[in-house]
């Protein structure tokens, strides 16, 4: 949902998806810039009539008394000197009503300005054809430190791990609870089956008389990843007769489940969503439900190809036949692209899409950015270019991906982040954050794969499923992927958590660089100016902060 408004010389825009609120705003004239040193905003939730100002990690110097360790400020106090800030706590269907005021003065006696007040309600998790379910992501954060004192997850118990879920585990389990009796069934295909609560209510299902078929990943490779803790969970729930092991080739790692009434298929499951610990409560990931017959028909076609565990080549030639690369631009509605297919021509699609942006371009990249994508992100064009990115890259390539990230970020439009951890002593105000949920994944911060083209147009195209972007992921692995054009509700969601997550981690990744270019001393993120000189970085044409105010406050 988004929702504008503008008073006195100020205007702003609400963009709200189902647990974020996205503002941005503008002001008119140098008259209102002249002394300005920030922004409170004020959030009433009409739901559940509370009202307080939204708070920051940023203050004046000298700020007395100082912040303790964790600590925040509210912006009434120590405003946002920015033009756009996200409310990360926002619920679901919820009215939310937002107080946006300009402050002058200096600090410690602020004078309040020109100011707005916008009503926005908040997107239902399951509302129509899309449902969509992001976790937290947040494991390594200040948020989760403060809230559960950095303690592991399995430690602290059940409120931990809901609070890292924040629905996605049980938007899994629910999908498989909609399955009440014989009438149902459930065809699910899956690369790591391992988080006992999925499949004890597989079990249950079973137990209800529901048709439940599971195919997971049992490829042989030298660590017999994810092969044996599949199988070893598996025996562990008592569900060997339910399930099956793919065997061919690469990587078997599709996520996705298709619910049947009656032996037809009625909706989907798929996302990025791995069935592990670290999958439901670590990294960042995503299930999207599609409540659309004809989708869930497409997906039990390519489940029962799968039930075959058919030769690579076998594969290829029916996901060529059966969804070949989406059309650029895509077709308006939703269409599948399934993988492994012959070459890498999709591949190249996507970034034909990506480079097509007029105004902003969106993604997340797992395990760096793939060389078809540069040329997108190397455009100085006037278009705004987020990428959030688990690493920069892996492997004997790890040099040369460097360079390329490092050149891309000097292109005056593109943005970059990628996942960190704060490590500078220096932080008086910071708190010991975990550096992930367990030593040696293969990823820590970020596995979602989604693109989002223009996503605050009124046509907006969202690429989201399984698939890391990569060569692999189109020619040798087993992958889904949705690809959606002109559902705004899709996007505002999408957005709303990218945004949540880019903004974690380009401060730890701004920290990083000042860590190891030997800069720590001089980088105290936690002051704000004591004038209006904030705003110069939003003046210069061309530049990300100026595109960014641009782009989120609707101007």
């Amino acid at each position: 949902m988004r929702v504008k408004a503008k008073s006195g010389g100020l205007v702003v825009q609400a963009v709200a998806g189902t647990h974020v609120v996205l503002l941005g705003w503008d002001i008119e004239g140098p008259e209102l810039e002249a002394g300005l040193l920030g922004f409170s905003i004020r959030r009433t939730d009409e739901t559940e009539n509370e009202t307080y100002w939204l708070r920051g990690m940023k203050t004046f110097p000298g700020t007395q008394p100082p912040l303790p360790p964790g600590g925040t400020a509210s912006s009434q106090q120590a405003p946002f000197q920015t033009f756009q800030w996200g409310d990360y706590s926002a619920k679901p269907a919820h009215e939310y009503t937002y107080t946006l005021t300009a402050l002058y003065g200096r600090p410690g006696a602020l004078v309040e300005g020109v100011s707005v007040t916008i009503a926005i309600a908040t997107e239902k998790e399951e509302d129509g054809t899309h449902s969509v379910y992001f976790n937290r992501g947040a494991i390594a954060s200040q948020e989760y430190a403060r809230q559960f004192q950095d303690k592991a997850p399995d430690v602290v118990g059940d409120a931990a791990y809901a609070w890292l879920s924040r629905g996605l585990l049980e938007a899994i389990t629910g999908f498989v609870a909609k399955a009440l009796d014989p009438s149902f069934g459930l065809r699910v295909a899956i690369y790591e089956f391992q988080w006992p609560a999925i499949l004890d209510a597989l079990h249950a299902a079973a137990g209800r008389g529901v048709s439940v078929s599971v195919i997971f990943d049992a490829i042989e490779n030298a660590q017999e990843d994810p092969v044996r803790k599949n199988e070893e969970a598996i025996e562990k729930a008592g569900i060997g007769t339910l399930c099956r092991g793919f065997t061919h080739g690469k990587i078997m790692h599709n996520k996705f489940m298709v619910l049947l009434k009656d032996g037809k298929p009625v909706e989907v499951l798929t996302g990025s969503t791995n069935y592990t610990e670290n999958g439901i409560f670590g990294h960042l990931n995503c299930a999207h439900v599609v409540s659309d017959p004809e989708v869930a028909q497409v997906y039990l076609d390519y489940w029962s190809q799968l039930s075959e565990d058919p030769e690579l080549a076998t594969m290829r030639r029916w996901d060529d036949e059966k969804t070949p690369s989406p059309a650029n631009p895509p077709a308006v509605g939703v269409a599948q692209v399934f993988s492994p297919q012959t070459g890498t021509a999709t591949l190249q699609r996507y970034a034909d899409i990506a480079a097509s942006a007029q105004h902003a371009l969106f993604m997340t990249f797992a395990f760096g950015m793939n060389k078809d994508f540069l040329p997108a992100y190397g455009q100085d064009d006037g278009v705004l270019r987020f990428a959030l990115m688990d690493k920069v890259g892996t492997g004997r390539n790890l040099a040369q991906a460097q360079q390329q990230i490092d050149a891309i970020r000097k292109i005056p439009g593109t943005v970059v982040a990628i996942g960190q951890n704060i490590t500078l002593n220096s932080f008086d105000r910071w708190l010991k954050e975990r550096d992930g949920l367990a030593p040696g994944e293969h990823v820590r911060w970020v596995h979602t794969k989604f693109m989002l083209v223009d996503p605050l147009s009124d046509d907006p195209i969202v690429i989201t499923g399984s698939a890391n972007f990569s060569d692999a992921s189109i020619e040798t692995n087993h992958e889904n992927m949705l690809v959606i054009r002109g559902n705004t509700r899709v996007a505002d969601i999408y957005l709303g958590e990218f945004m949540r997550q880019f903004s974690s981690y380009a401060f730890r990744d701004a920290a990083y660089d000042a860590q190891h270019g030997g800069q720590a001393a001089d980088f105290k993120p936690q002051d704000l100016a004591t004038d209006a000189s904030w705003i110069n970085r939003y003046k210069q044409a061309g530049s990300s902060g100026a595109l960014r105010k641009t782009y989120f406050s609707g101007e």
